[in-house]
């Protein structure tokens, strides 16, 4: 989100702008290290997009992700941040060609984050938020926004250890599985994916998920 992106761009001495496949991406530093910053876009193919061109143009060694995300689990509450050990396409079916959940041709429906960066990004969560409850485990990823109990509840019956539902990350975990990328990704949980999910969405990214992000970030690369 906006919001998140002009938090982290707050901690960048030396931001500058460039364009490329329709994206601004500000290339700087932070804490002396390089660092390239840019929205992912909102759902798969945009993120995709986002990723491959990080690789492409840019060189990336590591892509780290932050945002937001509906809580699924049980004890992962508003708030909360969520780490991903893996990502999983929970509207990908290419039945009965492939199994469910299956990416054609990659043999896998989950693909996993980089250990070590996890870790650390696990890590650095619980140092620039102390007392916030920081889960690790399965995150999945739709092209539509989950915002009913009914819905809600289907995913955590098809899909028992997912922790939340987003819109981008599998996508960007593919993408970087294809490059051999090492990559990590961190959510905020900004609802439970529920009936209540689109109430005060917008004010609790200004408000809460913005600030975490930049904390998070910071206490990464500090």
């Amino acid at each position: 989100m906006h919001e998140e992106l002009a938090a982290v761009l707050a901690l960048m001495p030396d931001e500058s702008r460039q364009q490329a496949a329709g994206r601004e991406f500000w290339v700087g530093h932070l804490h002396g290290q390089e660092v390239v910053a840019v929205l992912s876009r909102i759902g798969k193919v945009a993120a995709a997009t986002t990723a491959a061109v990080l690789v492409e143009r840019f060189g990336v060694g590591g892509i780290v992700f932050t945002g937001v995300a509906g809580g699924l689990a049980p004890g992962v509450g508003v708030g909360d941040v969520v780490v991903a050990d893996a990502f999983l396409q929970h509207d990908l079916d290419a039945s009965p060609i492939f199994p469910r959940w299956e990416v054609p041709l990659t043999g896998t429906s989950r693909f996993p984050t980089h250990a070590g960066l996890s870790d650390r990004l696990a890590q650095a969560a619980a140092r620039a938020l102390p007392g916030t409850p920081v889960h690790r485990g399965l995150v999945v990823s739709g092209d539509r926004f989950v915002a009913t109990a009914a819905e809600s509840q289907q995913l955590r019956e098809d899909l028992p250890e997912a922790l939340a539902v987003e819109m981008e990350g599998a996508a960007i975990a593919q993408v970087c599985h294809d490059y051999g990328l090492p990559f990590a990704a961190v959510r905020t949980i900004s609802d439970r994916a529920d009936d209540t999910a689109h109430v005060d969405f917008a004010r609790f990214v200004q408000e809460v998920a913005s600030r975490q992000s930049a904390a998070i970030v910071q206490a990464l690369l500090a």
